[in-house]
């Protein structure tokens, strides 16, 4: 109220006159009271319920009782995975999608997939972690076809078990420093994800920065929160807020996902902290993650060590020097956790300090003694020396699971340290126990006495000084309703490549196996399409005069013969091909001779059958030759009569493609000569070898420097000539004579004596220095055409015919080669040449098993399989498993040639080179194990004019089958130098598989004890 005068006297005013206003005044006395006791009553519930949690933990532990998730056959749709975080991505749990992706593209499809009910997708889609029991240690797990693991990575490398197997010490030291009221026994149901105080600090802390910038920004975060950070957040950190309150919220579910009570889970927590911290990346090792491993990859120490001498605390300690150091490393660990890239590295002098003060607040707060303090504080955080001593795991993976891992990566294009680390299960086809007898068997054979006991020892086999530079590689498949499952895979290199499928090895004779199957594949598609002729048409069937093979078809069925498939095979294989090495074969661009491994055979005339079983070289070869002359002359128009008819207007075409092809190999032979030169350098090389005369220097000169003055003739002819340079009036004329305008580049170097393309690749340097090959290819088109002029002349037809049966040589052979790769050959060509009868062109020993697989299956080209099934992320809600697709395989060869080639296998064991395995496998319960296969010896070396030069390896191989479900490869070889020294043939893996069938039998035999499970 105020007073006011009216009339001269003092009046008091005031707000309510009137009754009601009166008594409104009256009643906002006890509403302010009720206010008051209102706001003390809530801040007295909010202050329980941040000391008990009930209301949270009632909530709380409700709503995530209803998150729940599944795992049910197929694919699932909808499903969330994470998007984001280090931990979802180092397990793959973010990248599953794309790994699904890749698979499917590949012939894997989902076979049982995690499903998310509505409440746990709702949650995901709002940003908040899915609430699950996370795993602290995980990684790739490689089992066998009978579930037995055959790799098993654990990361982190070392952890502790359970709660209980933390020192104490530990325990004390990590709540100190983080969280010290986390394991509070009298707040049984408290949220571990919210401090409360520590965050309204935190809060008034951050507004007092905004205005204040020197004010410290302290977090709030609780040891829940920090997991959530380092394990879920983009990249491990904090962004901003709403970061913050995402790892809040997914903390505070996750803590009461098993109910009201959290105590157990608070327990939880330092475990997980303790073996999950993120603490750097080392050299040599990657990331480190947890206690245990910090320590040994930081300080070299042992984790069991160091945990026994905390363990030790209120006793005394057997060793208080060690007890002192273990606690100052892991002190140190823990306080690291916060800037590890910085505290671990350049800040170690910080970190000692910081170490230091650290061990005194625990003495003051009562965790260790004085006693243990100052032991502590005389030790010194030594660190690992990263070269001379690299915190390196030891690896002890077999050949089999490393190829089954490399594969495995190759499927998710990821490398293989990623792939380990992943939460992932692959089952694989390997049988484990068999791997392991073959692979120990193989690995004795570097024991004289052993090698002798088993017959490997001799003539044409192995020899006791040499015995350690043999290296051998094995591969079994069994044939089965699921395609050709991978049962073994090893070899003896120690090293990561697989020789079995990363090689490519001249493996000899085996390619004769390649040339039989094409000529059969060609014989039964002669047989298609003559044998439904009638006599008459027959007879005026045109055929290639070169086409031997042809003609040999047509004459066949225009007899009285038995005009079926089978019985024309049988006739082909009956062929007599000489095996006189005194030809001479142009195949290749040149003239070759071919020799036979047994100089007996010269004389010889074998039939097909005779020479595989011998494996008899010369017959092969022409063999190959007549498949490549019956090509020509099934090709597009008839290519072959290119050689017939000199006026045939494709004759032209065919020599410009050989003068493109030839004028290349030239130019990049000389690309190389002339490469890392200098100007100087290259003006020289011209002249390198040349005849000093007048003529040659200038037509060079006049070439390489167009603009150049008869005076700079002068001047270079005289620095070349010395006294013999010629005079002023001769050399105007020898400038005008070479002119550039004057002279085409072949007469150029003809004058030169030069090859025309280097003279013009010389220039074209010059002018370009900065050129790449393909572009000085590019540019020489015209000029390569130029060279080769003189063949388009029309009296050349001889010299015509030869680069023409050249190009067509290589035509045929690429039609070969799409012939060899529907049958599983490995690489991208062929050499163009008979020697590829010999097995000049290379192969892989898996690809030669593949093969021997096709032949087993009737014809059928069915998928190679090492995994059968893989999982990621099990026992989450985003759990996946694959498997291969169920396919059909691919008919690729006709089953009467399929049966064939295998009696033709058959027989090279009964009566040919690998007779010495007749009767090795011998079944107890009745099961037909004969065997068959093809041998193959390669000498790879550099022959320099006809005299033998650098070894480079030697290689024994034998593709075999055994019975009619199993298949595979044994390959013995050396490579380098030492190669020389040594003489084994084929006959020595033969005489290992023989060796070997105990080994063998015990996955062979049949028995309900023997092989791998059969899928039904």
């Amino acid at each position: 109220m105020f007073q006011e005068r009216v009339g001269g006297e003092p009046h008091t005013a005031r707000f309510s006159k009137s009754p009601g206003e009166q008594g409104s005044t009256r009643l906002s006395l006890p509403w302010l009271a009720f206010l008051l006791i209102l706001l003390a009553v809530v801040a007295m519930l909010l202050r329980r319920e941040a000391q008990t949690s009930q209301w949270q933990a009632r909530e709380l532990s409700g709503y995530a009782a209803t998150l729940r998730y599944h795992v049910a056959p197929g694919p699932a749709d909808p499903i969330l995975f994470p998007a984001h975080g280090p931990f979802d991505q180092r397990m793959g749990y973010a990248d599953i999608p794309a790994f699904a992706e890749r698979l499917h593209a590949r012939g894997f499809e989902i076979s049982e997939q995690s499903r998310q009910n509505d409440a746990l997708r709702a949650h995901m889609a709002r940003g908040w972690s899915a609430p699950y029991a996370e795993k602290t240690q995980a990684g790739l797990a490689v089992l066998d076809c009978r579930r037995e693991p055959l790799h098993s990575f654990h990361y982190p490398y070392r952890h502790f078990e359970h709660f209980e197997s933390v020192p104490p010490v530990v325990v004390q030291t990590l709540l100190f420093i983080e969280n010290r009221d986390l394991l509070d026994p009298d707040r049984p149901a408290m949220n571990p994800a919210v401090d409360w105080l520590r965050f309204t600090r935190a809060v008034l802390r951050q507004l007092g920065n905004r205005i204040d910038a020197d004010i410290d920004t302290h977090g709030g975060s609780t040891l829940a929160t920090q997991i959530e950070k380092y394990r879920h957040s983009p990249g491990g950190i904090t962004h901003d807020a709403r970061e913050k309150l995402r790892q809040m919220v997914s903390a505070s579910v996750r803590a009461y996902q098993r109910g009201a009570v959290t105590l157990p889970a608070r327990r939880q927590l330092v475990l997980d902290y303790l073996n999950t911290v993120p603490l750097s990346a080392a050299p040599r090792h990657g990331e480190v993650h947890g206690l245990g491993d910090g320590l040994w990859v930081w300080f070299g120490a042992d984790f069991e060590r160091a945990m026994a001498a905390l363990a030790s605390a209120g006793v005394e300690a057997p060793d208080p020097a060690a007890r002192a150091l273990a606690l100052r490393q892991a002190v140190a660990l823990m306080i690291a956790h916060r800037r590890p890239s910085w505290y671990l590295a350049q800040g170690r002098l910080e970190l000692e300090r910081a170490t230091d003060a650290h061990l005194r607040l625990l003495a003051a707060a009562g965790i260790i003694d004085a006693d243990w303090r100052d032991e502590a504080l005389r030790q010194t955080l030594v660190f690992r020396d990263m070269a001379k001593d690299p915190p390196l795991q030891p690896a002890t993976a077999s050949k089999g699971n490393t190829a089954v891992r490399t594969r495995l990566a190759g499927l998710l294009g990821t490398s293989l340290y990623r792939l380990d680390r992943l939460d992932a299960e692959a089952i694989t086809t390997l049988d484990g126990k068999l791997q392991d007898g073959v692979s120990d068997y193989l690995g004795r054979l570097t024991d004289p006495t052993f090698a002798r006991s088993q017959e490997l020892m001799g003539e044409r086999l192995l020899q006791p000084a040499t015995l350690g530079d043999v290296r051998y590689s094995f591969t079994l498949l069994e044939s089965t309703a699921q395609g050709n499952l991978v049962r073994v895979q090893t070899d003896t290199t120690q090293q990561p490549l697989d020789i079995n499928e990363g090689s490519k090895l001249e493996l000899g004779s085996t390619a004769k196996l390649r040339v039989l199957a094409t000529y059969l594949e060609l014989v039964a598609e002669l047989h298609e399409r003559l044998a439904a002729l009638e006599p008459a048409a027959l007879k005026v069937t045109e055929v290639s005069p070169r086409d031997s093979l042809g003609r040999w078809a047509v004459q066949y069925l225009s007899g009285p013969n038995d005009h079926s498939l089978e019985a024309m095979l049988e006739a082909a294989m009956e062929r007599r091909f000489s095996a006189s090495p005194n030809e001479q074969f142009f195949t290749g661009g040149g003239v070759h001779r071919f020799n036979n491994f047994n100089r007996k055979d010269d004389t010889r005339q074998p039939t097909l059958r005779e020479a595989m079983q011998a494996s008899i070289n010369l017959p092969f070869v022409r063999l190959l030759q007549e498949v490549v002359r019956h090509t020509l002359a099934q090709g597009p128009g008839g290519t072959a009569r290119l050689l017939e008819d000199r006026f045939d207007p494709r004759r032209e075409a065919y020599l410009a493609q050989f003068a493109d092809r030839e004028g290349q190999a030239f130019l990049r032979r000389f690309w190389r000569k002339t490469d890392a030169r200098t100007p100087e350098e290259l003006r020289a090389m011209p002249l390198d070898g040349l005849r000093p005369g007048a003529e040659r220097l200038a037509a060079v000169f006049r070439y390489l420097e167009p603009a150049a003055s008869p005076d700079a003739l002068g001047v270079f002819l005289s620095a070349h000539l010395g006294a013999q340079a010629p005079s002023t009036a001769r050399v105007a004329v020898l400038h005008e004579r070479f002119a550039p305008e004057s002279m085409d580049l072949p007469d150029r170097g003809y004058v030169a004596r030069v090859h025309p393309l280097e003279l013009w690749l010389v220039a074209y340097r010059l002018q370009h220095p900065n050129a790449t090959l393909g572009e000085a290819i590019a540019a020489s088109a015209a000029e390569r055409q130029a060279v080769y002029r003189w063949l388009f002349r029309t009296q050349a037809k001889d010299a015509q015919d030869t680069r023409i049966y050249t190009m067509l040589e290589v035509e045929a052979f690429l039609e070969i080669h799409r012939r060899w790769t529907r049958l599983g050959y490995p690489f991208g060509h062929l050499v163009p040449s008979l020697a590829t009868a010999l097995g000049s062109s290379g192969d892989r020993p898996a690809a030669l098993a593949e093969l021997m697989g096709i032949i087993v299956n009737g014809g059928i080209r069915q998928p190679p399989h090492r995994i059968s099934d893989l999982r990621f992320a099990q026992g989450t809600p985003w759990e996946t498993a694959l498997a291969p697709t169920a396919a059909a395989g691919e008919q690729v060869m006709v089953p009467a040639v399929a049966r064939a080639l295998k009696q033709a296998l058959s027989e090279v064991v009964e009566t040919g080179t690998a007779r010495r395995l007749a009767g090795s496998f011998q079944s107890t319960t009745g099961a037909d194990l004969s065997p068959g296969g093809k041998t193959g010896t390669g000498d790879n070396r550099v022959v320099v004019k006809g005299r033998g030069g650098l070894a480079l390896n030697r290689t024994a191989t034998f593709v075999f089958y055994l019975g009619p479900r199993h298949f595979g490869s044994v390959t013995a070889y050396v490579v380098g130098s030492n190669a020389a020294d040594h003489r084994f043939t084929s006959g020595l893996p033969v005489q290992i598989l023989r060796s070997m069938a105990p080994v063998l039998m015990a996955h062979l035999d049949g028995g309900s004890e023997s092989g791998c499970p059969r899928e039904p």
